[in-house]
C-alpha cells in the first residue's frame, strides 16, 4: 500500500498540467498512466498531418509557453516535443503501464482507496490518497458505432486513432464516417493520396476557417455570444457559400454558443469543403446496413468500398474504475455540473480535462484543482 497526498490518474495533457500546478505549491503527488508514455493520444493515435486548430497562445499548459519562434498553429511533432519538455521542466515522473482497476472512497479513513495493475510485472499496486484527480480524458476509448453487417465487411475497418496517412489507400474506395475535424481532415488527406473518398455527414455542422475561430474567441471577450455567432455565420457564408446543396447544413445554435453549451466544436476547413463542392469528395447520408463490401445508405443508395475509417470520436472510461464518483460524473463518465463548476466533486475528488474545453480548459482545470487542494491542506494544518 502506497500512501500519497494526491493521486492523478492519466498522464495526458490534463494530468501533466495538474502535476505541474501541484508542484508549484510543493504538494506531493503520484501520477499513473496505463500507456507506456505521456500524451499517448497525441503521440501514438494522431494522424501525421495534424496541426492544432487553435493559435498557440490558446493551447499552452500552465507555467510554460511555446518557443518564441514556434509557428502560430503547432504541428503534431512540435506538440509532442512540447510535452516532453514540459515533463522535464516540472520533473514529472509518471508510473507508466499502471492501469487503475478500481477506486473507492473509504469513509472511515477519509481517503481514496485505489487498486491498480502494474502491467509490466503483472502485479497489483494499491494506493491510499487524500485527493484523487480523474485526468484519464474524455478521449480514453475509441467509439465505433455498430451497423448491421459491419462485422462481415471484408475490407479495412479502422478508427481514426489508427489512421496515420492515406498512402496505403491510393486508388481505393474509402468511406469516412464522421464529419468532425478529424473526419473532414482525413477525407482531405485520403484524396491527396489518390483515394476515391466519400464521407458520411449525419448531423448539421458549422464550417469555419482558423482565422474565423480565432476572431470569434477574441470577440467573445468583448461582445455577447449571440452577436459573435451572427458575425461568424455571416462571414462563413461569404467564404463558403450555401453548403446545404452539397449535403452540409448548419446547426440552429451558433458556433460559439454550441461550443459553450455542448462542447461540440465547429469544423475548421483545411480544404475539404472545396473538394466536396467540386464533387471530388462525395457526401453520403446515414448508413442503414452493410452487406459484404456494399454499404447501403438510408437514401437507398448503394456503394462498394475497400475500407471504412470511423472518425466517430471517443468516450470516457472513468466510470469503469471510479466508484463513489456520482457527485461529479454522470453515466457517460463526463461532468454533471456545467462549466465552469464541473471540476470538483465530493471527498477530495476532482476531474481535469473532461469539460470539452480543449487545452485552454485543461489549463484552467489544473489551476483550479491545485489551488483548491492547497486551500484544503492549509485549512487542515491551521
Amino acid at each position: 500500500m502506497e500512501g500519497v497526498t494526491v493521486l492523478i490518474v492519466g498522464a495526458g495533457p490534463a494530468g501533466l498540467a495538474t502535476a505541474a500546478c501541484l508542484s508549484q505549491f510543493s504538494i506531493p503527488y503520484a501520477i499513473v498512466e496505463r500507456e507506456s508514455c505521456s500524451a499517448s493520444l497525441w503521440r501514438n493515435r494522431a494522424y501525421d498531418r495534424l496541426k492544432l486548430h487553435l493559435a498557440k497562445e490558446l493551447c499552452e499548459l500552465p507555467h510554460m509557453s511555446y518557443p518564441v519562434d514556434a509557428p502560430t498553429y503547432i504541428p503534431k511533432t512540435l506538440f509532442v516535443k512540447y510535452f516532453d519538455h514540459y515533463v522535464e521542466r516540472f520533473n514529472i515522473q509518471p508510473k507508466y503501464l499502471t492501469s487503475v482497476e478500481s477506486s473507492t472512497y473509504d469513509n472511515d479513513e477519509k481517503c481514496w482507496s485505489i487498486v491498480a495493475k502494474d502491467m509490466s510485472k503483472c502485479t497489483t499496486v494499491k494506493f491510499m490518497a487524500k485527493f484523487l484527480v480523474v485526468a484519464s480524458g474524455e478521449n480514453s476509448a475509441e467509439n465505433i458505432p455498430m451497423f448491421p453487417g459491419l462485422e462481415n465487411f471484408p475490407g479495412d475497418v479502422i478508427h481514426s486513432s489508427s489512421y496515420k496517412s492515406g498512402k496505403s489507400y491510393s486508388g481505393k474506395n474509402v468511406l469516412v464516417v464522421g464529419s468532425g475535424n478529424s473526419g473532414m481532415e482525413i477525407a482531405y488527406d485520403l484524396v491527396t493520396h489518390g483515394a476515391n473518398t466519400s464521407i458520411v455527414i449525419r448531423s448539421p455542422i458549422h464550417v469555419m476557417t482558423k482565422e474565423l475561430i480565432h476572431l470569434g474567441m477574441t470577440l467573445a471577450h468583448r461582445l455577447p455570444l449571440n452577436l459573435v455567432d451572427k458575425l461568424l455565420v455571416m462571414a462563413a457564408y461569404l467564404i463558403f457559400g450555401d453548403l446545404s446543396q452539397h449535403g452540409i447544413t448548419r446547426p440552429k445554435m451558433g458556433p460559439m454558443t454550441l461550443k459553450s453549451e455542448t462542447g461540440r466544436s465547429a469544423v475548421i476547413d483545411v480544404g475539404t469543403v472545396g473538394l466536396i463542392k467540386k464533387g471530388i469528395i462525395k457526401v453520403q447520408g446515414s448508413i442503414s446496413k452493410i452487406k459484404g463490401n456494399i454499404v447501403k445508405f438510408q437514401c437507398s443508395k448503394r456503394m462498394s468500398f475497400d475500407a471504412i475509417v470511423f472518425a466517430t470520436g471517443y468516450k470516457s472510461t472513468a466510470n469503469m474504475w471510479l466508484k463513489d464518483g456520482e457527485s461529479m460524473l454522470n453515466g457517460n463518465g463526463l461532468p454533471i455540473q456545467k462549466y465552469p463548476n464541473h471540476w470538483k466533486g465530493e471527498n477530495g475528488l476532482y476531474c481535469a480535462g473532461l469539460a470539452r474545453r480543449g487545452l485552454a480548459g485543461i489549463a484552467i482545470d489544473a489551476k483550479n484543482i491545485a489551488n483548491d487542494i492547497k486551500s484544503v491542506m492549509d485549512s487542515m494544518s491551521s
